[in-house]
């Protein structure tokens, strides 16, 4: 079994920006392929599937984002998972808009739910970084992460979950390198 957690912030107000493209990821999976209902647990929302032969549990944490490893926790030890089974979707400011990298392990790069992640479980977890770019200078981080995707890049966002979607039994099998490049020639069509 495996635990795929998207970050994002909870809230209609929140739902299109740049910040929460984890849960637009989890949201776009679900839907490919047709995961069961959206349960209320481990303070968050959690839908049952299977990708593959692989079953695979998919968790929106409901805590805001600097709280997200509070959720993941809670579900890693009802489930009894190691940091193995774990996968973190995450928007990534040193990303071109878009591209999609996938990494074990790292630093946190300022990521608020990736931090809380580390506090609770440790840092040695695969990570789907979904670049979203820079705004520039660190001065207009905040409001760049927390404001909408442009009406010009929407076909671009729906093209990378679709792709990101499409792709999930790569990842779902562990071959992180096979996903990425299957992820990047569905983006060139």
């Amino acid at each position: 079994m495996q635990l795929w957690v998207g970050l994002g912030n909870p809230g209609p107000q929140y739902a299109l920006h740049r910040h929460n493209v984890g849960f637009m990821a989890l949201d776009t999976i679900a839907e490919v392929h047709n995961f069961g209902p959206v349960q209320k647990k481990f303070q968050g929302w959690l839908q049952e599937g299977r990708i593959g032969n692989q079953k695979v549990l998919l968790l929106k944490p409901a805590t805001f984002m600097n709280e997200s490893g509070r959720a993941v926790g809670e579900a890693m030890r009802f489930y009894k998972l190691g940091l193995e089974a774990l996968t973190v979707y995450h928007d990534e400011l040193d990303l071109a808009p878009f591209k999609v990298k996938v990494k074990k392990g790292g630093g946190t790069a300022g990521h608020n739910g990736l931090r809380s992640i580390d506090q609770h479980l440790g840092a040695d977890f695969r990570r789907v970084r979904l670049g979203i770019g820079h705004p520039g200078h660190k001065d207009r981080v905040t409001g760049y992460v927390l404001g909408p995707f442009a009406k010009a890049e929407q076909d671009d966002l729906v093209d990378m979950l679709g792709a990101v979607a499409s792709e999930a039994d790569r990842l779902a099998a562990g071959d992180d390198v096979r996903f990425m490049s299957d992820v990047a020639l569905r983006q060139q069509r």
